[in-house]
């Protein structure tokens, strides 16, 4: 493991452990609080209780850190950000479909340099820093390298993908039908789990086209760091953009160019 990031890494691991066993105990339970943000989403008590768990744990390790999170913004100033999404996929969270997970991304002077996402109810974790690998396992000792694929043929590759309104909303509706009916394979996996299936080389590329840097932020490093790339449709690398496309890398440039904007 690199030297520089390990104890962040280490401390993004005792962050999930703790936040693993609190939103697993909230997890389909009968007095679970559901309520409806400005943006029209749903956040539970759970996402919330999860921020702050994870805030005030990084209070005492990372004093001097910034932390911008899904539910309660910005604290802090700093080069170093933690970028915390609680609970992405609270509408499976809410529904009782075991997708979802907590997202923790480290950003240094720009860049992502940690990410850790940890999916309690699939009993699954992913991770990565900056020239360590992207792993998977139960914990830092036991853990297997993940590598994407070398599909080089969309004809040939599995697309994971989320819903279709979106696509819709941005105008790009007619661009991402003609792409996947390319496909060999298309599936809507969804969410944080559609980036780790590639990472894993399960699918060859994953897209969405809306999203926010706290859903994006902790999958960068897992993907980059397996072999892959990660960049918003309009090609701009990393999680700073309003959207997102994934690939193998082999099958990127191409995948750019059929979602492309369409020019009057």
């Amino acid at each position: 493991m690199s030297a520089r990031y390990a104890d962040d890494l280490r401390l993004a691991h005792v962050l999930a452990d703790a936040v693993d066993q609190l939103t697993t105990s909230r997890f389909k339970a009968q007095d679970l609080k559901v309520e409806q943000k400005p943006d029209l989403t749903e956040v539970t008590d759970a996402d919330r209780a999860a921020e702050q768990l994870i805030r005030s744990q990084l209070a005492r390790a990372r004093s001097r850190d910034q932390v911008i999170g899904e539910e309660f913004g910005t604290t802090g100033h700093s080069s170093r950000q933690w970028i915390i999404d609680p609970i992405d996929g609270t509408a499976n969270y809410v529904r009782g479909v075991p997708v979802w997970a907590t997202l923790i991304g480290l950003v240094e002077d720009g860049e992502v340099v940690v990410g850790l996402v940890s999916a309690p109810a699939l009993s699954r974790r992913w991770w990565a820093g900056s020239g360590t690998g992207a792993w998977t396992g139960t914990r830092l000792s036991s853990a297997t390298q993940l590598h994407v694929s070398e599909v080089s043929e969309i004809e040939h590759a599995s697309l994971s993908y989320s819903s279709l309104h979106g696509w819709a909303e941005t105008d790009r509706l007619p661009q991402m039908l003609n792409y996947m009916q390319r496909f060999w394979r298309t599936r809507a996996y969804g969410d944080f789990w559609s980036y780790m299936l590639l990472a894993e080389g399960a699918v060859d590329v994953a897209c969405e086209p809306e999203l926010n840097l706290h859903d994006m932020a902790a999958l960068v490093p897992i993907v980059t760091e397996a072999g892959g790339r990660f960049t918003s449709l309009d090609g701009e690398d990393g999680p700073f953009g309003p959207d997102a496309i994934a690939t193998n890398g082999l099958l990127h440039e191409e995948s750019l160019a059929a979602l492309a904007r369409r020019r009057d």
